[in-house]
């Protein structure tokens, strides 16, 4: 810590006895034109041109680049004024040939799923509506006609030979025919 005390006192010393030689010189103010309500004011130094130290920037106002840029009128539209660089636009020359449109696909619905019914018998009782015996697995349903097995399929006609069934769900009847039930 010492060691940047001793470093920083001759520093403070100096900055500070440059900011009074630069305050003691006596100073000029010639009012310029005025330039709407407010006055402009410029400021020279007796001893002529002021000094410029390296990393600072010249307190005077020069009023000949100030009436220069005054006179300069903006013309737009020829860059973006908000980006430093804008890679060139590519103009493509005009398409000759016409190319045809690729052909539509035709989007067709998936077939419905098949019933998973099998029709394996069926009952015919004088007097009673014609009895069929389906199997979903393990599980045997005993069916007339209109009902509706395994909250699903609506049993729509029985024959001897097969069964008409229609999907609820998807709408899609099939027609079942008899099989031999399967022996485990």
């Amino acid at each position: 810590m010492a060691v940047l005390l001793v470093v920083a006192v001759p520093l403070v010393i100096h900055s500070y006895s440059s900011l009074n030689s630069e305050a003691s010189a006596p100073a000029n103010v010639v009012p310029a034109q005025p330039a709407g309500p407010a006055a402009t004011r410029i400021v020279q130094k007796k001893s002529g041109p002021p000094k410029v130290r390296e990393g600072t920037l010249d307190p005077t106002l020069n009023t000949n680049i100030l009436a220069a840029s005054q006179k300069i009128e903006y013309k737009g539209g020829q860059r973006n004024i908000f980006k430093m660089f804008e890679p060139p636009v590519k103009i493509e020359p005009p398409i000759t040939s016409v190319k045809t449109p690729p052909q539509p696909t035709v989007y067709t619905p998936p077939p419905p799923p098949p019933i998973p019914l099998k029709f394996y018998g069926f009952s015919n009782k004088p007097g009673e509506p014609k009895k069929a015996f389906l199997q979903n697995g393990t599980n045997i349903f005993v069916a007339v006609e209109g009902d509706i097995v395994d909250r699903r399929y609506k049993i729509l006609k029985i024959t001897n030979n097969s069964v008409l069934v229609e999907d609820v769900l998807n709408n899609n009847q099939q027609l079942i025919s008899l099989t031999s039930p399967q022996s485990s």
